[in-house]
């Protein structure tokens, strides 16, 4: 077990450790959709690339959750087949979200660093390909947003 302060600097020295194993700008946050943005999750069992719909409006989550979901043979076809659709995920904090998203098949804990380059590779087969149907059907998606 760790305390809480060395599981940050864990935490925080993985985060570092990928940045400058893997410098590239990601597109994350710079959807420019409120709210709706491209993550990586990295915690003590598991590891996932993500979009999240975190809008608090219940409506405009569900439109651009259904305007992606619409896409979904697309998506598994020629992106990510093995991608999951949650339109109602809920964070660790209790907040509920719209989450699609693609789990690290692998064994990982953010606490093993034994585990880390998997999960490095991981994240960079994933994303690119997130962010490739992004720049294909970004017009499409932003319809849904009111």
């Amino acid at each position: 077990m760790f305390s809480r302060e060395e599981s940050a600097k864990i935490r925080k020295e993985f985060w570092v450790s990928y940045g400058k194993s893997f410098p590239r700008k990601w597109l994350l946050y710079n959807t420019k959709i409120k709210d709706f943005g491209f993550k990586f999750v990295a915690d003590r069992k598991t590891a996932e690339v993500t979009l999240d719909i975190e809008s608090s409006d219940e409506i405009q989550r569900e439109l651009l959750f259904d305007q992606i979901l619409s896409l979904k043979k697309i998506i598994e076809s020629e992106y990510l087949p093995e991608v999951i659709f949650d339109k109602e995920y809920t964070l660790e904090n209790g907040k509920l979200i719209s989450r699609i998203y693609i789990v690290h098949q692998k064994k990982f804990s953010i606490h093993n660093k034994d585990t880390w380059a998997d999960c490095y590779a991981f994240f960079n087969r994933t994303m690119p390909k997130f962010e490739l149907f992004w720049d294909e059907y970004e017009d499409y998606i932003r319809q849904a947003v009111i």
